[in-house]
């Protein structure tokens, strides 16, 4: 990585386009704190919650769809919570199932209610729906952007699809040998502008 600035605000969705190993993912891991920086820093906004969805759903197959997202809590409130959730992405029916059950795009929708149990403020996704046929992919996108916009979130993509970048981002930020190449506008880049006046960074 070389000479990278960027920027993420509040209620922005922010999506990083590129060629695989260009180093769109290799941000995201420094955003996330799961790589250190080698060199430079990165600034977030003190008790920022993030959670992270990926390619790969990582659910745990012994445990039930409901406690998957729960994390088998004995906690009403969070099992509760965890309920809900299901309800939001679809899947109330299959809460007492388990993941071998569901399909591809049931598992990334769990994935979705799991990263989501923690009231994140901000959600990191690297490339979540590379691996869906293409109608699963848009009803996963319609999913992410109206609980993004009910839930009041910031998010940053990672994806090597330029169509998908462009529907559900506010700014697009193409990735190219480790470096910001250029810079634009996704469908919802109205939203982005409306944001400039009242911005502070993460």
């Amino acid at each position: 990585m070389h000479d990278i600035h960027l920027n993420l605000y509040p209620g922005e969705f922010l999506a990083l386009v590129g060629m695989s190993g260009g180093g769109k993912s290799t941000i995201l891991r420094l955003i996330a704190g799961l790589e250190p920086p080698t060199a430079g820093d990165i600034q977030r906004q003190n008790g920022l919650v993030m959670r992270m969805m990926f390619q790969n759903d990582r659910l745990l197959p012994w445990l039930t769809n409901l406690d998957n997202v729960s994390f088998r809590s004995h906690d009403p409130a969070i099992v509760q919570q965890a309920k809900s959730l299901l309800t939001a992405v679809g899947l109330a029916d299959k809460s007492d199932g388990y993941p071998v059950q569901l399909s591809g795009g049931q598992k990334q929708r769990l994935a979705l209610a799991r990263a989501l149990l923690a009231k994140p403020q901000l959600l990191l996704l690297d490339e979540p729906l590379g691996a869906l046929d293409a109608l699963t992919r848009q009803h996963m996108q319609d999913l992410i952007l109206d609980i993004f916009t009910k839930q009041h979130l910031s998010s940053l993509l990672i994806t090597h699809d330029v169509n998908e970048a462009a529907r559900m981002a506010d700014r697009i930020v193409v990735v190219k040998d480790g470096k910001l190449a250029y810079e634009t506008s996704g469908a919802r880049g109205h939203h982005q502008r409306k944001l400039r006046t009242q911005r502070r960074e993460f």
